[in-house]
């Protein structure tokens, strides 16, 4: 099983002169419910572009399945922060899941009746069967990150990577991403996710690694926010948390 295990060592990234993220080593393990978290501009979406390959690194590896993680693409599925996304593509809701099945099928060649099927299941799986049809910038924000959801189910991929997903979307929403993502984990996969929000829904991460440029922890989420941790990290501007971050032991 300890194969199977991310491990990310000695990465660092620099936009120029600017040092992004420095010596970051870490492992991030299948079967667990990974979030992201740190203070604004800590570089917990760099990390995660890093480690897939989407931004140069200047130093350091990430492994999986003793290879390098950037030459395993097709066992990842990633969703983008949704402003990084242009929502007025002539798309809909039914061509946005179905490029999740691009990659096992080929570009210009005819989906088969199964990957038509998978992808009916996972647009039926985050509720949105019914908008089909509909263009995809004519969503709420909710909806849009329920499509891209079910866009990454229907690749059947190991490892699940999501930037921020929760941003601008609604309750019901967000209970359906969470219960989607500990159904993953559950199934064996990895799914890590760039959180923003350290309220109530910080529960629901199995671990967490907390940045600020720099790794300050990694770990089960009661390890990790610990309030020395979370002095480094934000500056001691702990009044910030909710009441429920104290819960989580």
């Amino acid at each position: 099983m300890n194969q199977e295990k991310i491990t990310v060592s000695h990465l660092g990234v620099h936009y120029r002169t600017l040092e992004a993220l420095r010596d970051i080593t870490l492992q991030i393990q299948t079967g667990r419910l990974t979030g992201i978290i740190g203070p604004n501009g800590a570089g917990k979406s760099t990390l995660l572009k890093g480690m897939l390959g989407l931004i140069p690194v200047s130093r350091g590896s990430v492994i999986y399945k003793d290879k390098p993680l950037q030459e395993q693409l097709s066992r990842i599925a990633y969703v983008p922060q949704r402003s990084q996304i242009d929502w007025t593509y002539p798309a809909t809701v039914w061509d946005v899941v179905m490029m999740g099945r691009v990659r096992q099928t080929g570009w210009f060649c005819r989906f088969s009746r199964m990957s038509r099927q998978i992808a009916l299941e996972a647009l039926t799986r985050v509720g949105m069967d019914s908008y089909r049809d509909r263009p995809i910038g004519q969503l709420s924000g909710g909806q849009q990150q329920r499509v891209f959801l079910a866009r990454s189910l229907a690749q059947k991929a190991d490892i699940f990577c999501f930037d921020e997903p929760f941003v601008g979307v609604d309750q019901k929403t967000e209970n359906i991403v969470f219960e989607i993502f500990h159904e993953l984990a559950e199934a064996g996969k990895v799914v890590i996710v760039v959180n923003h929000d350290l309220g109530k829904s910080i529960t629901n991460f199995d671990d967490l690694i907390l940045l600020n440029k720099e790794l300050i922890a990694v770990g089960k989420r009661q390890v990790v926010l610990q309030e020395e941790n979370l002095y480094r990290a934000y500056g001691g501007k702990v009044g910030f948390f909710s009441e429920s971050l104290k819960q989580v032991a």
